[in-house]
């Protein structure tokens, strides 16, 4: 069995699997949620709600103490460019389709590969490259973009995966030294209180249901980032990130079941693709590991699986 934070792609996948199921829920509630609520509200719910959520996980592992950090500044910045970005996916699922907007947000992976590439020292090697490119085609053989003018919707949405990429790619390198526990409750209480102001300003008493979607979007939101924390302890963030494209044919399956939306043979297509491309990403690397191996000793994850 390997030690915990030794590199291994079965782990960071299984730990991946719980970020699909968490964002897909998230997705769904959030488009419920938007009906009837300002997106800043729903944004403040949700990080408030999650620190509450946090709380047996921050007992379970070591207390208050495994929140201290050495890196306060890198928190901040990745959790305000995030808070941008989560705005921006908000506000866009209002303003253009569900598959649109989880099809420009799947640029994210590209942005992630190029800033882990560029400051994290992480290889890009030919399969990871195949993954991304599979996955992108994939994406748009699902998705088949009209022709016509960008609205500001796509603009919108657009802007959000490069702030979620790089987001991502300040969290690898934040795995290196905090934990995953550490990394999700900075990333709750920054973004708190970043949007206190402006949800009390458009404040609204939500019905029952929109309650329990708050909860969903609270409740996904938290553990989905632990999930993806806990990938990136065991594998690169250009082998990670790919995997999340299999987001693209769940999410057209979810909306099957639950709009009655029609699956038609470019969205199957599209699929396989996707799935392809992740298959690839998956071939165990020699070198890269050896390499991911040394890093990792630099400050081992305090948690335990």
């Amino acid at each position: 069995m390997p030690m915990e934070g030794a590199p291994s792609i079965s782990r960071a996948a299984l730990w991946m699997t719980g970020w699909l199921g968490l964002m897909l829920i998230m997705a769904v509630a959030g488009r419920e949620a938007t009906r009837e609520l300002n997106v800043f509200q729903i944004m403040e719910v949700r990080t408030v709600l999650g620190i509450i959520l946090l709380y047996p996980l921050i007992r379970l592992y070591g207390g208050f103490a495994t929140l201290k950090t050495s890196r306060p500044l890198t928190h901040l910045t990745r959790n305000l460019i995030h808070y941008a970005a989560q705005l921006g996916w908000f506000l866009s699922l209002t303003l253009i389709p569900l598959g649109q907007v989880v099809s420009i947000v799947f640029t994210m992976p590209i942005w992630t590969a190029i800033l882990a590439a560029s400051f994290l020292g992480e290889r890009i090697t030919i399969w990871k490259v195949w993954a991304i490119a599979l996955g992108l085609i994939g994406v748009i053989i699902i998705v088949r973009p009209a022709t016509g003018e960008i609205n500001s919707g796509q603009l919108i949405a657009f802007a959000a995966a490069v702030g979620f990429g790089t987001s991502v790619a300040m969290m690898k390198s934040l795995t290196r030294t905090e934990s995953a526990v550490a990394i999700v409750f900075w990333m709750m209480a920054i973004q708190s209180a970043t949007g206190l102001l402006p949800s009390i300003y458009v404040w609204k008493w939500p019905s029952l249901y929109v309650w329990l979607c708050t909860i969903l979007i609270a409740f996904s939101g938290t553990f989905s980032h632990f999930c993806m924390a806990r990938a990136m302890l065991y594998a690169d963030a250009t082998i990670v990130l790919p995997m999340d494209f299999l987001r693209v044919p769940l999410t057209a399956a979810a909306g099957w079941l639950i709009y009655s939306e029609s699956l038609d043979m470019f969205t199957v297509l599209g699929a396989v693709l996707i799935l392809t491309g992740n298959l690839l990403n998956l071939r165990p690397s020699r070198a890269p590991v050896a390499r991911l191996g040394t890093e990792t000793t630099l400050k081992p994850d305090r948690l335990s699986t």
